[in-house]
């Protein structure tokens, strides 16, 4: 009985120790998004300008973003 009531005990305190990660996480997610939206504009000015290889390797990289 005694293993089980630390085992809980050690539980509730570990979850809540590992909720303070979720604002850094988010800030991360900002972090991408922005650079992502950043690349996206370039890669569609570039585009719009003609230079479609350009486009295309700018596009890739903010898609490359999302998969790391």
């Amino acid at each position: 009985m005694k293993n089980i009531i630390l085992s809980m005990i050690f539980v509730i305190f570990a979850s809540s120790a590992f909720a303070g990660s979720c604002p850094m996480m988010a800030k991360n997610i900002d972090a991408k998004i922005e650079e992502a939206q950043k690349l996206r504009d370039a890669g569609m000015k570039a585009h719009e300008s003609g230079d479609h290889a350009k486009s295309e390797e700018l596009l890739n990289q903010a898609l490359e973003l999302f998969k790391s």
